[in-house]
């Protein structure tokens, strides 16, 4: 990896990463013409909302499930990036109707993408190994990927040296919330730092669970839904205090702080 650019909105969030190396954006993945698509009016929900509101050790949070059956995932960035679903909901809807989104993860102050990125099977930034200091390079951090409704999460340096074809999709973020069914190394049971946090996690039978907290919890406690409620073997951290829904079924469009890449899921068409 080269130097990263310095991240600034970064710093107000829980998505710290030192400077380790310049990021390298290759390809415009979401608007490789350059043109700026016009807004359109956000469409009147038609399906049911795939969220819930939930209660773990007594903090409040919302759990949404993505089907593979039903459900496709993709990445979404923008040029220049949306910074935030109100643009995200801005756009021509050509694609298939939202059921709902996400923040990704980890990014610059410019809002690009400082880990793995990937959309569309085309590469938009480098695996990031760096070392450093903040959230991201808690090690082991993951990736977030899929291909053909197979979604995975894994840690950095295992997605590194097992996964050769690239995915269709895949966002990169740390720490690790869960390994291998056990807590990363260096979270604690419930630490002293709080703040809204939201994470993913796949299941055994392939659906990907988003949770985000509606108040401040600790690494902790949203570790252990995952591993617990959940029963996610692996789960990764996407975001602390810039972490977003937009869940169009009921209404909710999340906008604490700007925020770079996107999880966008998206009803199948039959």
């Amino acid at each position: 990896m080269k130097r990263l650019i310095p991240a600034v909105c970064v710093l107000i969030a829980a998505c710290n990463p030192q400077p380790g190396g310049e990021a390298v954006t290759r390809i415009d993945l979401d608007n490789p013409r350059g043109s700026t698509p016009a807004p359109s009016p956000t469409p009147t929900p038609t399906v049911a909302s795939v969220c819930e509101a939930v209660t773990f050790e007594e903090a409040a949070f919302t759990h949404c499930v993505a089907d593979p059956a039903k459900h496709r995932i993709t990445t979404v960035l923008g040029s220049p990036p949306y910074r935030g679903f109100k643009a995200l909901a801005a756009r021509p809807q050509e694609a298939p109707q939202v059921a709902f989104a996400v923040n990704a993860g980890m990014f610059d102050g410019e809002g690009k993408p400082i880990g793995y990125y990937v959309k569309g099977g085309e590469r938009g930034h480098e695996l990031n190994r760096n070392e450093g200091a903040g959230n991201f390079h808690m090690q082991p951090n993951g990736v977030f990927f899929g291909t053909r409704g197979r979604w995975r999460v894994m840690a950095t340096e295992d997605f590194y040296a097992q996964v050769g074809e690239r995915p269709e999709f895949g966002t990169q973020s740390g720490p690790m919330l869960v390994v291998g069914g056990k807590l990363h190394p260096q979270v604690t049971d419930d630490g002293p730092s709080r703040t809204i946090r939201n994470g993913v996690g796949v299941d055994a039978a392939g659906r990907a669970h988003f949770v985000i907290s509606e108040g401040p919890v600790s690494f902790g406690k949203l570790a252990r839904y995952f591993r617990d409620v959940l029963k996610t073997g692996d789960a990764l951290y996407l975001d602390g205090a810039v972490s977003g829904l937009w869940d169009p079924a009921t209404g909710r469009m999340d906008a604490r702080a700007p925020i770079g890449p996107m999880l966008m899921i998206e009803e199948k068409t039959p």
